[in-house]
């Protein structure tokens, strides 16, 4: 088992709620407080800076973009959001009234990609503001993470159609049904090994799929720990939180799992990133980002 230092780094109260975190082109961490509407900054030396929204916007994943900015989506506005690294802000309403964007993610082609929960669709934003969607065969298939990946694709989780789906850059889409029943995927990650690795935040597993669709799920020890994200570490594994167990999760590409507690009780972590300094880093919805050093 992998040793790790876990020093929390308080960014935020605890009813701002920070939600998703990434390593920014400038070097910086950026992460979303999704209850207060603001975007994070933490810079190096612990220097943090906020950005306030519309406060009921609901800022949730953020992702580095093509264009040297960081986007993001806004679940409670129906927004995609784009921010510079000298704070300035634009926002873009999408075509479909109350869709409910929460994944995005750079794609092959310089757009950002993004899902739409409660509209069933995938969308594609340029970084000059056009958006595109395209629908999915089932509307309340409630699209979520998504990713680029194998084939110049991007990937994606059906939380309720329980299932991976793949959309082109023609906007083809194609689906592969999860081998467990209501395994609620949330969070996809391209693995170093070419494959997609998810996490089933309902059946407590995570799970690994190739280009092709062949899937292999490794069961966590504890069936509610609700894994919520996962990314690539660079180190030989991917690392993965547990919402509902206060831990983060470390798993090797052939499948040994490792588990660590966070510091303090029930601190919600969501998302997680490599940070520009090599380390792990979680943002925990009680109001605080973790670092996580594996040693």
């Amino acid at each position: 088992m992998t040793s790790v230092s876990i020093e929390p780094i308080t960014v935020a109260d605890k009813d701002s709620g920070p939600y998703a975190v990434t390593s920014g082109p400038d070097g910086a961490l950026w992460f979303t407080m999704v209850h207060s509407g603001r975007i994070g900054t933490l810079r190096s030396g612990r220097e943090l800076e906020t950005h306030q929204l519309t406060p009921e916007c609901g800022p949730t994943i953020i992702a580095a973009g093509s264009d040297g900015a960081l986007w993001f989506t806004e679940y409670k506005a129906h927004r995609v959001g784009r921010i510079t690294a000298d704070g300035d802000v634009t926002e873009f309403s999408l075509p479909t009234a109350e869709s409910g964007p929460f994944g995005i993610a750079p794609g092959p082609d310089g757009a950002l990609w993004f899902t739409e929960t409660t509209a069933g669709k995938i969308g594609r934003i340029t970084t000059a503001g056009e958006v595109t969607e395209y629908a999915l065969p089932t509307a309340t298939a409630f699209p979520s993470a998504i990713v680029a990946g194998p084939g110049g694709k991007m990937w994606f989780t059906l939380n309720q159609d329980n299932a991976i789906g793949s959309i082109d850059v023609d906007g083809v889409v194609e689906e592969f049904p999860l081998p467990t029943p209501a395994a609620g995927p949330v969070g996809i990650a391209d693995g170093e090994d070419e494959a997609l690795w998810f996490v089933e935040i309902a059946a407590g597993a995570i799970g690994r799929m190739t280009k092709d669709g062949d899937i292999t799920e490794f069961s966590l020890p504890d069936p509610e720990a609700r894994p919520h994200a996962i990314i690539a570490g660079g180190d030989g594994a991917l690392w993965f939180t547990e919402w509902g167990a206060n831990r983060v999760g470390r798993i090797t590409y052939d499948g040994e799992i490792s588990e660590y507690d966070l510091p303090g009780h029930h601190s919600e972590p969501h998302g997680i990133t490599l940070g520009p300094d090599g380390a792990l880093w979680t943002a925990m919805e009680t109001g605080a980002l973790a670092r996580i050093e594996p040693r």
